[in-house]
């Protein structure tokens, strides 16, 4: 009856080591995949920055043009 008993409290042992390193291994994939997308968030964030950048640019530019313009007319 020992024995049966050892052996059954192994076997629960065993069951909630694994359970224990399934959880484990979700964590780990979860963390992973929260890791991958602040990363592409990341990218996409310095991606829309230089759009910004590249629109504001573009921006000054045409107004530099169109006072320029307004001046060459006015003379």
């Amino acid at each position: 009856m020992k024995m049966s008993a050892f052996v059954s409290s192994l076997a629960l042992f065993g069951a909630a080591a694994l359970m224990a390193g399934c959880g484990l291994a979700e964590t780990s994939a979860v963390a992973v995949s929260q890791a991958e997308s602040a990363a592409e968030q990341a990218k996409q964030g310095k991606e829309m920055e230089a759009k910004v950048q590249r629109d504001v640019e573009a921006a000054q530019k045409a107004a530099a043009d169109q006072r320029a313009a307004a001046e060459a007319q006015s003379q």
